[in-house]
């Protein structure tokens, strides 16, 4: 299997971190939460990684677990804006370099400010996307958030 840019830049930046492949169902409603049930996790742990427009036009990555959902005003007010709607997928997958569903918060072809929900400082092992669907990879919360230099806060909604 080739690696990821995703798996490139933490190979680069000397991050630990542990592939976790499943197999992949296009027709699944919810990549994430199907992440989570293949590989037998909580789906707390498991984050998916979104794009956000801001009111600006400026581009934002938001990390929220796949058993919530983003909230854009708490996001919107964590990255100092007046509003935030999702990124057209277009949009996403230009600047992330990667597809919708399989987009990772490392190795993107844009690096964007990263918001992150406040969830990842109370968990052990955090699981996103390696940047292809049915690949995730797990690492330190600590890592991810020292990497992407990402801001916590509270982004995610039942």
């Amino acid at each position: 299997m080739s690696k990821t840019p995703a798996c490139v830049a933490l190979d680069e930046a000397g991050v630990s971190y542990v592939l976790h492949p499943y197999e992949h169902d296009p027709s699944a409603e919810s990549f994430g939460m199907e992440a989570a049930e293949l590989l037998g996790l909580e789906a707390d742990v498991v984050f998916k990684t979104l794009m956000a427009e801001l009111d600006s036009g400026e581009l934002v990555v938001a990390i929220v677990p796949v058993s919530g959902r983003l909230g854009l005003k708490a996001l919107a007010r964590a990255a100092g804006s007046k509003k935030a709607t999702m990124a057209p997928v277009d949009a996403a997958e230009r600047s992330s370099g990667y597809v919708a569903g399989g987009i990772s918060p490392f190795g993107q072809r844009t690096p964007r400010r990263t918001f992150i929900d406040e969830t990842v400082e109370i968990i052990d092992e955090i699981y996103v996307s390696a940047g292809r669907r049915g690949l995730d990879l797990s690492l330190d919360p600590m890592d991810l958030i020292t990497l992407l230099e990402a801001r916590t806060a509270p982004l995610s909604e039942p």
